[in-house]
């Protein structure tokens, strides 16, 4: 228990003297940073060399926190009081009074807003009077980070401290969901948005793909582990790595298993780790067999396909 606090407190301190530290999350490792500090957002794009067009999400603690920077409703309500914290982010409407930096929102009147799970993030935001900004723990346009050593292979000394959390259960990034007008999900994740349209009680758009960029993940290009990849293949070609979903009795070098018996959560929370491996056993192409496109399986999907645009 005291080297949880003595980690937390030395977190604190380099966060507010305005330092950007990596943290875990039930989702992927985030890079985090005082949001209402210009200073710290600027540091964050700067480090992921991440387009200043694309938003980053705000994490808090609670809903109190919350009502300083934004305006709910009862879309908001119903979703918070079910899923968070959780992996679901919410697009709400900034306050006009709000301190959150300019560079966080791209001057957008709206934030994308999180209230993440992780137990250790929890008592960092309780610990802090401002919320983090913490897009993923990554360079811009590559794979998630989901254990402390990613964050390190990424970015070496270049981040003061990691706050060291383990592997991150869900393992990838959290759903978003547009609620400033009609709700509209803007990111496949760890929420399945059956559930969402379930306690909602309406209809939900989804759309992925947007010029005007409120919230992350929506560029083509994404979650990419740098070299070509192909999705739906039935049989690899020659030199190239062969992703399944589960094991197979035939056993070959470049066969790598996402989970023992189909299992899409498992294959969730495997499948950055496995990607990053594939690159650092030194392969140059890979291929995905294909993946049931259903629950997490819609995130997975999606995850590949934007990878695969490489």
């Amino acid at each position: 228990m005291k080297s949880i606090q003595s980690n937390i407190k030395k977190a604190k301190k380099y966060l507010d003297k305005n330092h950007c530290i990596a943290v875990p999350t039930e989702t992927v490792y985030g890079l985090a940073g005082n949001a209402y500090s210009d200073q710290s957002v600027k540091k964050i794009f700067k480090l992921k060399k991440r387009p200043t067009n694309n938003p980053l999400i705000v994490h808090y603690s609670d809903i109190n926190k919350l009502e300083d920077d934004c305006v709910v409703n009862d879309n908001f309500i119903k979703l918070y009081n079910k899923f968070s914290p959780g992996p679901i982010t919410f697009i709400l409407k900034l306050k006009k009074g709000s301190k959150i930096s300019k560079f966080v929102t791209n001057k957008q009147k709206s934030l994308a807003v999180r209230f993440p799970k992780h137990p250790l993030f929890r008592k960092l935001l309780k610990s802090l009077n401002y919320p983090l900004a913490a897009p993923s723990a990554n360079m811009s346009t590559r794979l998630s980070s989901v254990k402390a050593s990613d964050v390190i292979e990424e970015f070496g000394s270049k981040i003061k401290y990691v706050l060291d959390g383990g592997k991150c259960k869900i393992g990838v990034e959290s759903t978003i969901v547009n609620i400033l007008d009609k709700p509209i999900i803007l990111r496949y994740g760890g929420l399945d948005i059956l559930k969402i349209k379930k306690v909602l009680n309406k209809k939900v758009l989804v759309k992925t793909t947007s010029k005007k960029k409120i919230a992350p993940g929506q560029f083509p290009l994404h979650y990419s582990p740098g070299i070509p990849l192909r999705i739906n293949a039935k049989k690899p070609k020659k030199n190239e790595a062969f992703v399944l979903i589960k094991k197979r009795k035939t056993k070959f070098k470049n066969y790598y298993y996402l989970s023992k018996n189909n299992d899409l959560q498992q294959s969730a929370k495997n499948l950055y780790t496995i990607l990053r491996k594939i690159k650092k056993d030194g392969y140059k192409m890979i291929a995905v067999e294909k993946i049931q496109n259903k629950g997490i399986g819609i995130t997975i999907n999606d995850r590949l396909s934007r990878a695969s645009k490489y």
